[in-house]
C-alpha cells in the first residue's frame, strides 16, 4: 500500500484546502468592510505597487485567468476605483491604473489586510514565518519549472 494516496498527508490537498480557508476568511471580511471581491482586492493590490498595468500583466502576477480579471476589472471601472487608457504601444490593450478613489480605497484596505495577515500567523514566530515564507517561494518556483 506504499502507492496509496491519503488526502490528509498529500501536500497538494493539503495546500488547497489551506489556501481555501485562508482565502475564504479574508473574503469575508473585505467583502464586509470594503464591498470587494478577492479578485478585485488583488487587482487593487497589484495595481497599486505597479502603477498602470495592462489586463494580462495582471493576469499573470495574480495567477488569475483572463476572465476573471476581466470581470473584476470591469467591476471596479464601474466602481470608479479603476480607470481605462489606452496602452501605447498595443493598440489591442488598454492599462488599467487606480483612481483617486482607488488610491483611496487601498490606503484603507492595506492596513485592514496586514491586521489580518497579523492575526492568522500569530500562532507562528517570526522564525517560523520567514521558513514558510521562504518554503512557499520555493514551491512556487517548483510549480513553474
Amino acid at each position: 500500500m506504499a502507492n496509496r494516496l491519503a488526502l490528509d498527508r498529500f501536500l497538494p490537498y493539503r495546500l488547497s484546502v489551506a489556501s481555501n480557508l485562508v482565502s475564504d476568511r479574508i473574503a469575508q471580511a473585505y467583502r464586509a468592510l470594503f464591498g470587494l471581491t478577492i479578485p478585485e482586492w488583488r487587482l487593487v493590490a497589484v495595481a497599486a505597487e505597479a502603477g498602470p498595468i495592462a489586463p494580462a500583466t495582471l493576469g499573470e502576477r495574480t495567477r488569475m485567468d483572463k476572465v476573471t480579471v476581466s470581470r473584476a476589472a470591469t467591476a471596479l471601472v464601474a466602481r470608479g476605483l479603476l480607470a481605462r487608457a489606452p496602452h501605447g504601444q498595443d493598440r489591442r490593450s488598454h492599462l488599467l491604473a487606480l483612481t483617486d478613489a482607488g488610491r483611496a480605497l487601498y490606503a484603507r484596505v492595506a492596513p485592514e489586510a496586514l491586521k489580518l495577515e497579523r492575526r492568522l500567523l500569530a500562532s507562528f514566530s517570526a522564525e517560523e514565518v520567514a521558513t514558510l515564507t521562504a518554503m512557499l517561494r520555493r514551491l512556487e518556483e517548483a510549480a513553474v519549472n
